[in-house]
């Protein structure tokens, strides 16, 4: 099972996330939740880095039972900071998306 865990701050923004475990929800490359994940997972961290500018901190294991975890840096220009968020909370919407359609297989807290 994938696990996520969004951290917030007292703003109520993201400020971290930590994505760990298989999906394990089909045959290895077929396995839906897994490539969902990965895409939505993928996309954030490029559009943080790409579109908002912002370089966060990843730490992604894969040989270890899939593990990837980013922390935002602190972010003072106004823009950078909204498009962060936006991005971010897009990708937990997404990821709880997934989790109603395969509640077996992936869990967010």
């Amino acid at each position: 099972m994938i696990q996520a865990t969004f951290e917030h701050d007292d703003a109520n923004r993201i400020v971290g996330f930590k994505l760990t475990g298989h999906a394990d929800s089909g045959p290895y490359g077929s396995d839906i939740v897994c490539a969902a994940v990965s895409a939505l997972s993928i996309s954030t961290v490029n559009g943080l880095s790409t579109v908002a500018s912002v370089t966060p901190i990843v730490v992604s294991k894969p040989d270890e039972g899939g593990f990837l975890s980013l922390r935002m840096p602190p972010v003072d220009d106004y823009i950078q900071e909204r498009i962060s968020q936006a991005l971010l909370q897009s990708f937990e919407n997404g990821l709880l998306d997934v989790e109603k359609q395969y509640s077996d297989y992936i869990l967010i807290r």
